[in-house]
């Protein structure tokens, strides 16, 4: 598939590793060294391999083709609708969405989310991301714009090893619940106001931290931890594209790309398989990871209320 056209700009590198050598340059965030957490030693416990589980109706439900929004510029914009839950439930369909960059959406792109009636962004990339890059058009519509920096201080690609061991990206992610509590409960609350839907949360490749995020959201609304996996791995064919795009549309970031570590070019489901089981490890549930954070049944009642279907 060839990429789609789009206005040329430096793009960040996946997550983390938020930035090309040209943005490097002029990039004025901070970096600090990738020293993770190993989610098996959080609370000295074996974390079991993991064994994809997911149902076949299940499975069905996460490749819906309604699910992909199609837009030019922007590859992994996706619906959180129509995943089953533990009490026989689905999310609701056009009411949350994941997505990356919003800061790329053309003209036809911008009317196309319009036309999706999104009244909220959740911006979880870092200040330094926003000001280098740009951030959701607010002008012309009624949408209200967040930022809640999950990173505030991108991490340092030269800290990453050379074979970084299976739990690696897992124990980032796990970090990244402990350094951007406040943020990810600050989205919750955002989300459990009606007023917020529909409501579209995004970082720069719509993987990492909005893959924390989503997997989140869906446990708090009882979506199985197999199909949370599996929504995580979708965003695996939209790097692909996001990547055959930078490549197009700014060639001097290829180099960089294609030195980059394979593991944080993927979107492997054991790795939020990996997480999600250190959550239950050392929270007991999704909803004790939320009392963790400081974020109340009120705000997990009304997340139920916005994002599922009626039992």
């Amino acid at each position: 598939m060839l990429p789609r056209s789009g206005p040329p700009v430096h793009e960040p590198l996946p997550g983390f590793l938020a930035e090309t050598v040209g943005a490097r340059q002029h990039h004025r965030a901070r970096r600090r060294p990738i020293v993770p957490r190993s989610p098996a030693r959080s609370r000295d416990v074996t974390i079991p391999r993991y064994r994809r589980t997911v149902p076949h109706d299940a499975s069905t439900a996460v490749v819906a083709p309604e699910r992909r929004i199609a837009l030019d510029a922007v590859f992994n914009f996706r619906d959180l609708g129509g995943y089953p839950t533990d009490d026989g439930r689905r999310t609701r369909w056009r009411t949350l969405y994941r997505a990356d960059g919003l800061h790329r959406l053309t003209p036809a792109d911008v009317d196309r989310v319009r036309g999706l009636g999104v009244r909220t962004v959740i911006d979880l990339r870092s200040p330094g991301e926003i000001e280098e890059r740009g951030r959701f058009p607010v002008d012309g519509g009624p949408v209200r714009y967040h930022h809640l920096p999950i990173l505030d201080i991108l991490w340092d690609p030269e800290g990453v090893p050379a074979e970084p061991p299976d739990d690696f990206v897992a124990g980032l992610y796990l970090d990244m619940l402990r350094s951007g509590a406040g943020a990810i409960a600050d989205a919750l609350r955002i989300l459990a106001d009606p007023a917020s839907h529909p409501a579209v949360f995004h970082c720069a490749a719509g993987k990492d931290r909005t893959g924390v995020l989503a997997a989140v959201v869906l446990g708090l609304l009882g979506v199985p931890d197999a199909v949370i996996t599996d929504d995580y791995a979708l965003s695996k064919e939209a790097v692909v594209l996001w990547l055959e795009w930078i490549r197009a549309q700014a060639p001097d970031g290829a180099a960089p790309l294609d030195r980059q570590p394979k593991v944080f070019l993927e979107a492997d489901p054991a790795t939020m398989a990996t997480l999600l089981q250190a959550i239950r490890a050392e929270h007991g549930s999704v909803r004790g990871l939320a009392t963790s954070l400081g974020v109340g049944r009120e705000v997990v009642d009304g997340l139920r209320r916005n994002l599922l279907e009626p039992a």
